[in-house]
């Protein structure tokens, strides 16, 4: 479902859940099969990233305790898997430390995936394969159930996780209520949408609280403020929206600083936005001129976090600006991202603003 919704595109995740009765009924290999022709097929095999940018942050979620800690014992391992090698291998490599995995790679025809899977290549197993194999073999399912889950501090490498859309585990259940909830979700973006361009913030506040956006404000004591420029917001940078959540809390229209902003997010959006060019020069010179007219709101961090850590950022706000003021976001998405690394900048905020409630 992963795949067929982030690499493909939703009418093709709503296939495989229609066939997802038939899939049970057909049993596990030719079952496999079908989910994979239906979620491959047609797609473009030198941009697919889903296995490495999006599955891996799944992938982590699913991995018991006990598990993982018997798999790190070993140097050298192998993976064994029926799924598709393009679908798995960025995890077992960068997240399991595994040098060789043996499973079925994608037939390729002209460039796209066919859906069909090659079969199966030979392995000449080593000692340490054959522990490593076995050991895992002799495990049983009731021993796995009662495995805890990963816990996120003992994560091979931190999880930079900034794409994909989907915000939950898209089992067959949720994936229906998703579906369900897809033509509702767009009249509240439709709605929202209106509500936030076109009507001042006194107004326009309680209405979007009343549609399920809601947000707590912790606004600092006093700051010192220099008159003679604007005030320069800097914030981590979870959602599209952040500039926007400064302002309302604000009440006080600013101007975010940008990079690669869709022109459909900057329609939309119900402040200025200025987009700079990563050349340092420039954008010193740019931000030092806003600053004379308006307040600022920037993202040093570049580009989205979904996780609980801030990422490498420039120190460039803190030469063009006297009066700073750090704000700290934080916003839980309960269906849809609303920032995505490799998909269509352009639905960035129809997306975030289909969410039941941000």
């Amino acid at each position: 479902m992963l795949v067929a919704f982030e690499a493909g595109n939703p009418l093709r995740a709503l296939i495989l859940l229609l066939l997802y009765p038939l899939i049970c009924l057909v049993g596990a290999e030719m079952g496999l099969k079908i989910m994979v022709f239906v979620s491959f097929v047609g797609l473009k095999a030198g941009s697919f990233r889903v296995g490495r940018s999006v599955l891996p942050k799944f992938f982590l979620e699913d991995v018991g305790l006990q598990g993982f800690e018997m798999v790190m014992r070993y140097e050298s391992k192998v993976g064994f898997t029926n799924w598709p090698m393009i679908m798995v291998e960025g995890f077992m490599k960068h997240y399991l430390g595994i040098e060789t995995i043996v499973g079925r790679e994608m037939v390729v025809f002209h460039g796209y995936f066919s859906g069909l899977m090659e079969e199966r290549r030979p392995c000449k197993p080593s000692l340490s394969t054959f522990l490593v194999y076995h050991a895992l073999h002799f495990i049983t399912e009731a021993e796995k159930r009662t495995w805890q889950t990963l816990p996120r501090a003992k994560y091979p490498k931190p999880l930079i996780f900034h794409d994909g859309r989907l915000a939950f585990r898209p089992t067959p259940l949720a994936s229906l209520t998703m579906f369900i909830w897809l033509p509702f979700g767009f009249l509240l973006f439709v709605i929202r949408s209106l509500i936030g361009t076109s009507l001042p913030y006194q107004i326009s506040i309680p209405l979007l609280q009343a549609t399920g956006m809601r947000g707590f404000c912790s606004k600092p004591r006093s700051f010192r403020s220099d008159k003679s420029q604007g005030t320069l917001y800097v914030c981590n940078h979870i959602t599209l929206f952040d500039p926007c959540y400064i302002s309302t809390c604000t009440n006080n229209p600013l101007t975010a600083v940008t990079y690669s902003l869709s022109k459909f997010s900057e329609w939309m959006a119900p402040i200025k936005t200025i987009q700079i060019t990563r050349n340092k020069d420039k954008d010193l010179k740019l931000i030092q001129e806003l600053l004379t007219k308006t307040n600022l709101a920037i993202c040093p961090e570049g580009t989205t976090c979904r996780e609980p850590y801030l990422l490498r950022f420039s120190p460039m706000f803190a030469e063009v600006a006297k009066d700073i003021v750090p704000v700290a976001i934080d916003m839980k998405c309960n269906m849809f991202y609303g920032t995505t690394a490799g998909g269509w900048k352009g639905l960035d905020p129809v997306f975030q603003l289909m969410n039941p409630s941000v």
